[in-house]
């Protein structure tokens, strides 16, 4: 019987379990990823287009258009490449113009898209516009709630998709980052893929207590964080306030 990939958090360890029935365990207590000088980026510092994006994606009035909603998504991962682009490796070559040679100065990195569904997809594409040579990972991460008012929850991945990330540049893309859970879930996840000589963790809403609890579970010395806006808080069901509601939901319809 086909067993699929599945990660959970345990009393003491976080364990994947592989469809090979292959089982890895990660100590909770590994202090030799413990940070405080990560580097974190949020883009609501600064005045720029991005801001009028995020504007559309809160707005009660604009979320509800779907198409839009998922466009506005994509323009925030485009500018989020971007930006992310100039923290990039380069290398220079000649080109052959109708003229001449001109020099030019492209990244020098292998990329790797990671992007936990389903949220992330046109977040994802986005990204995917910009770094159009990049290779693609996917991990569905969902919330397993305890009772009906979804107040305490597990975390859970069932599902994973990815080439070898090993030496590369992983890129993991998450349009909101409530707890930070399901991010390093994810990660933890990757690294049965290979060890990525850096990591870009890509939100659009970040609560603070998630960039807290990022920052206290990846490598201090390999990890970025950016985000188009931290908000403050986050309510009894683990929900980011003001934040913009459920951004899966918003994107693709309510689901049961």
């Amino acid at each position: 019987m086909f067993r699929k990939p599945y990660l959970q958090q345990k009393k003491d360890v976080y364990v994947y379990e592989s469809a090979e029935n292959h089982y890895l365990c990660f100590p909770k207590d590994d202090t030799s990823i413990i940070t405080a000088n990560m580097e974190v980026y949020n883009f609501s510092e600064t005045n720029s287009l991005l801001n009028s994006y995020v504007r559309e994606i809160r707005d009660i009035t604009i979320q509800n258009d779907r198409l839009r909603f998922r466009r506005n998504i994509e323009r925030i991962g485009e500018i989020m490449a971007y930006e992310i682009s100039k923290k990039l490796k380069y290398k220079k070559i000649e080109v052959t113009t109708p003229l001449d040679l001109a020099e030019v100065s492209i990244p020098d990195e292998e990329i790797v898209i990671g992007t936990i569904l389903r949220a992330g997809l046109p977040y994802h594409h986005g990204m995917l516009n910009y770094f159009d040579g990049a290779d693609n990972a996917f991990v569905s991460a969902y919330r397993k709630y305890k009772e009906t008012g979804h107040q305490s929850f597990d975390i859970h991945i069932e599902y994973i998709a990815s080439p070898s990330i090993d030496g590369k540049t992983l890129i993991l893309t998450d349009p909101m980052l409530a707890t930070g859970g399901s991010m390093e879930l994810t990660y933890r996840a990757l690294l049965t893929k290979g060890n990525p000589s850096h990591i870009h963790i890509a939100t659009i809403i970040a609560s603070r207590q998630a960039v807290d609890y990022c920052r206290a579970h990846f490598p201090d010395a390999k990890t970025t964080i950016w985000a188009a806006a931290i908000d403050p808080d986050l309510n009894e069901s683990s929900y980011i306030v003001p934040g913009i509601g459920d951004a899966g939901d918003l994107a693709y319809g309510e689901k049961l």
